[in-house]
């Protein structure tokens, strides 16, 4: 296979875009080798050996623990749980939520084999116990599985008496957080109540 296959293969996999697209990117790419392709060579490598998951929420970032659990200008009465760090970039471009995250990444799923043990809900409860958290919200996408999450998490922080809330209007069901304009999100923040 030919070094432009193997590339065209390559960005194919990348989630939204397929052959076509990785075809015009390839092409773009190799047309600007030092202005666009060796600083994105450039960019891959420093990312692929300086980005880490932070170990308190589990966002992505170049310290451990990242930026937003550093930042002591975040309400850490509040811990927002998310499904996947898109969902928390998300909400980060909003604008609309000053508090702390923790990041599941995934849901609970009978069919793929991810049982509670597999996602970070021990974490969770944990931090909950030992801070100063009031509140936590569940932004978990409107699926069966993330609802079934969701449903899980709150009967988990259960004992740690915490407000268990969860984002109320402009999510439809079936929509994910990673692709909602941020004024739908902003009224789904503003609009949450209490799970349950």
């Amino acid at each position: 296979m030919s070094p432009l296959d193997v590339l065209m293969k390559r960005l194919a996999k990348v989630p939204g875009l397929g052959p076509r697209s990785a075809r015009r990117a390839v092409l773009y790419l190799l047309k600007r080798r030092e202005s666009a392709m060796q600083p994105l060579i450039d960019a891959l490598a420093r990312a692929k050996d300086e980005v880490k998951e932070c170990s308190v929420c589990g966002n992505l970032g170049g310290c451990d623990p990242c930026e937003i659990c550093q930042d002591p200008g975040r309400d850490r009465s509040q811990i927002c749980v998310v499904e996947d760090v898109a969902d928390l970039w998300a909400l980060e471009r909003s604008d609309a939520y000053r508090g702390l995250y923790h990041v599941l990444g995934g849901t609970l799923s009978a069919l793929d084999g991810i049982k509670p043990e597999d996602l970070p809900i021990a974490a969770l409860v944990e931090r909950v116990r030992i801070g100063e958290v009031k509140e936590v919200i569940l932004a978990l996408n409107v699926t069966v599985e993330g609802q079934a999450t969701a449903h899980y998490v709150a009967e988990s922080l259960v004992p740690t008496g915490v407000l268990v809330s969860k984002l109320a209007h402009g999510v439809p069901v079936g929509g994910e957080l990673d692709y909602l304009d941020d004024g739908t999100l902003t009224a789904a923040l503003k609009a949450r109540r209490k799970a349950g």
